[in-house]
């Protein structure tokens, strides 16, 4: 089987992090994680994921500090698997990727997952990309420094 190319060594910011998070499964899992799960049967009974694919990704996100082990809340011998401040970090990738997938893979009417405000139970408002003077921005208005 041929080697999986590596990023690592990419100036691009983009390219470094898809060695931790190219694979769907992975971000599936930091979504579940975002969304509360902490346990790896829990993880397994949301996502169906064969033991063996999940505690390969898990291991993964917790070497590269997406997550980090802790002792189980509830006094129980098993860990859990805690966002990092770097796992964190990943909500609003997450919430954009939700917000797309919304717009573009769902009929009108169709049920679906809403991320909502816990608070007041509002949708959230749609991630925005902003200049510093606060004006929204898209494609056409910015470009890539290379080094």
């Amino acid at each position: 089987m041929p080697k999986r190319t590596t990023h690592e060594e990419s100036s691009c910011p983009v390219a470094r992090p898809l060695d931790v998070l190219g694979d769907g499964w992975t971000l599936l899992i930091v979504r579940d994680a975002i969304d509360g799960l902490r346990r790896f049967g829990q993880f397994q009974k949301s996502l169906g994921l064969a033991k063996n694919i999940l505690s390969a990704r898990l291991a993964n996100l917790v070497a590269n500090g997406v997550f980090e082990l802790a002792p189980a809340a509830d006094g129980s011998p098993y860990q859990e698997y805690v966002l990092s401040e770097k796992g964190r970090a990943l909500f609003p990738v997450i919430t954009a990727l939700r917000q797309w997938g919304d717009r573009w893979f769902f009929e009108e009417g169709e049920p679906r997952a809403l991320l909502v405000e816990r608070e007041s139970g509002a949708p959230v408002a749609a991630v925005e990309v902003r200049a510093a003077n606060g004006r929204v921005l898209g494609p056409d208005d910015t470009r890539v420094l290379l080094p």
